[in-house]
């Protein structure tokens, strides 16, 4: 088991369980358990974040509360730098690269979001990237990617595809593979978000966070139990993408049928022996599933009554309330609204379908 002493950071920590996850592949629970991120990992990277991205407001919907007879409050990453929380975890990890992986370059996987929060990163830090999207990419993601210098790889019809062929182009010109969501860094990044919530809103009684991978509700759920151990944590899924549901109820990582989304941030398989699987267990209260109609209307309601631009991934976070509306009755809740990424002839269509 490697020794890593108290008080070592989580870059350094992360480096060495990384060795130690290669040379023990076979018994990966093990190397899990001594992976796991702490609250003090999380304002580490809170600090290190601060100069390069926003703390995002968070806002009371009067619309949402009445509905839920609960005080309901949005966590606005979709205003985010690029408009998507995924920044803070892509540009944590950036942070910590060797100077030979800055050197030879980074690759990563994505459904959009995270792909334009490591190349605006890389762009900053000045790194070369190569990020690699299944070609039904929202058009205005694939911009996104594009305009801050990525160099852009169109392959598949799903998030697996790309992820597999990202892992093989990392293996061929053995640069650096960032993960989307299975990696401490990532994270601890990510985990900043609970943080700025229970720091605004101490008296939270629930957090509502959209699941893919789980990298998100994983910070969040560490950060926000630290500091309030009672407060619960809600994972939200798209029926047409329900692994991390699917596999929270086996026990272990399973696959799921998976169908086309609007909330294709959500989409996807989770890997074996993820770190976001074992922290999902033991941290998060609940798993919800939501149909993709519930999704549409939530896009559709936060653009009449809050007045937001938000994408299918980041608006299903408040579709449990309007499947619901007594889910959270009497409570005050936080929904995170991830990303406000979404293609303007798609939020056309909704808005003309819902009226």
């Amino acid at each position: 088991m490697p020794n890593i002493k108290k008080g070592q950071s989580l870059a350094a920590a992360g480096r060495l369980s990384q060795l130690w996850l290669s040379f023990l592949s076979l018994n990966p629970t093990i190397i899990l358990r001594t992976l796991m991120i702490s609250l003090e990992d999380i304002r580490e990277a809170q600090k290190a974040l601060a100069p390069f991205i926003n703390c995002t407001p968070l806002v009371h919907s009067v619309y949402l509360s009445r509905l839920c007879c609960g005080r309901v409050f949005l966590k606005l990453e979709s205003q985010q730098v690029t408009s998507s929380f995924k920044v803070r975890g892509a540009f944590y990890k950036l942070l910590h690269l060797t100077r030979k992986e800055e050197n030879r370059g980074i690759i990563t996987a994505s459904a959009g979001n995270h792909g334009q929060a490591v190349a605006y990163a890389a762009r900053k830090l000045n790194f070369p990237v190569k990020v690699v999207v299944p070609t039904n990419t929202p058009h205005v993601k694939v911009e996104g990617i594009r305009k801050w210098g990525a160099d852009l790889v169109l392959f598949g019809d799903s998030y697996d595809e790309a992820e597999a062929k990202a892992k093989e182009l990392a293996r061929k010109d053995r640069c650096a593979y960032i993960s989307p969501y299975d990696d401490e860094l990532i994270i601890a990044g990510h985990g900043t978000v609970g943080l700025e919530i229970v720091e605004a809103l101490p008296n939270v009684d629930a957090v509502v966070v959209p699941v893919g991978g789980g990298g998100l509700i994983s910070g969040v759920s560490i950060a926000a139990k630290g500091v309030k151990p009672k407060v619960e944590i809600v994972g939200v899924q798209s029926e047409a993408s329900p692994v991390m549901y699917e596999s929270l109820k086996a026990g272990k990582i399973v696959d799921a049928p998976k169908t086309r989304t609007i909330a294709e941030g959500l989409s996807g398989g989770i890997e074996k022996g993820a770190l976001t699987f074992e922290i999902a267990k033991k941290y998060v209260d609940k798993m919800l599933l939501v149909k993709e109609a519930t999704i549409r209307s939530a896009v559709y309601l936060l653009c009449v009554h809050e007045k937001l631009v938000v994408e299918g991934s980041g608006a299903a976070a408040i579709a449990p309330i309007l499947e619901d509306k007594a889910l959270f009755r009497g409570k005050t809740v936080a929904c995170v609204i991830t990303g406000g990424n979404i293609d303007e002839e798609l939020l056309k269509e909704i808005v003309a379908a819902e009226r």
